[in-house]
């Protein structure tokens, strides 16, 4: 959505500017901002393998070569977010979290908690990190989202993605798949089974990975809504509380 997913290392600079602004008028406080690796983090972990923890030396470059690209990505979010009047302060999720198989272990949350009470806008990213037992691995946006909307007590979780919400099918290759508008966590396991993975090379799982992950900030009360980043004012009136196409799961 913010990267050109077919070109390697290219940034959706017109999509970027485009959000920054929406954020800019809706005014949203307080606010964090999680963005994925697209054509910058993904095609490089998987070339390296790094979800699947240390196997070789080569892979330390590759760790490496992830986490830059993954703050180049950052740096230029920042950067447009800063020119469009908004506070953003960009934080590393490999700085203060440490995981275990893949899964969230440890966070301190200092930090990011003092950057709210300032009034800053915290960015943060999927992220190539350190593991307890795997050495390291991908981290993905989405479950960094989840667990600081649980930690910190937040009021919903707006994901954007690139299509208009959850379907029952791949609206991309598939001309029937019809649009989920609201789903409830007892049709999480029938839903579940008609998704596919994104066709893109996404090493975190695609919208598959997200309503996994979504489930478990729902069944702590936590509004989770889907919405297409790509269309104009969609993010401004999700952030605003109005109405807009998209997909809402509910308890």
């Amino acid at each position: 959505m913010i990267t050109r997913k077919d070109k390697p290392l290219t940034p959706n600079v017109d999509a970027i500017e485009r959000l920054a602004d929406e954020i800019f008028r809706a005014d949203p406080k307080p606010l964090i901002v999680i963005h994925g690796g697209g054509s910058y983090g993904h095609p490089i972990a998987k070339k390296y393998r790094i979800s699947e923890g240390f196997k070789e030396e080569t892979q330390l470059f590759g760790l490496s070569e992830t986490h830059q690209a993954m703050i180049s990505l950052n740096s230029l979010l920042t950067k447009t977010f800063l020119e469009h009047g908004i506070p953003a302060f960009s934080i590393s999720p490999s700085s203060f979290i440490i995981t275990r198989k893949g899964r969230i272990q440890r966070l301190n949350l200092k930090v990011l908690r003092l950057a709210l009470t300032f009034g800053m806008v915290p960015i943060l990213y999927g992220d190539a990190v350190l593991d307890d037992e795997l050495g390291f691995t991908i981290l993905s946006g989405d479950q960094i989202a989840v667990a600081l909307a649980v930690k910190l007590k937040a009021e919903r979780i707006i994901m954007g993605v690139d299509v208009d919400g959850l379907y029952d099918s791949d609206p991309k290759i598939s001309p029937s798949a019809h649009l989920i508008p609201e789903l409830s966590l007892r049709e999480y396991a029938n839903v579940i089974s008609q998704v596919g993975e994104s066709i893109s090379p996404d090493v975190t799982g695609g919208m598959l990975g997200k309503i996994l992950e979504l489930r478990a900030a729902v069944e702590n009360g936590i509004e989770a809504l889907i919405v297409n980043a790509l269309k104009p004012d969609n993010i401004y009136r999700a952030l605003k509380g109005e109405e807009v196409v998209g997909t809402k799961i509910r308890t």
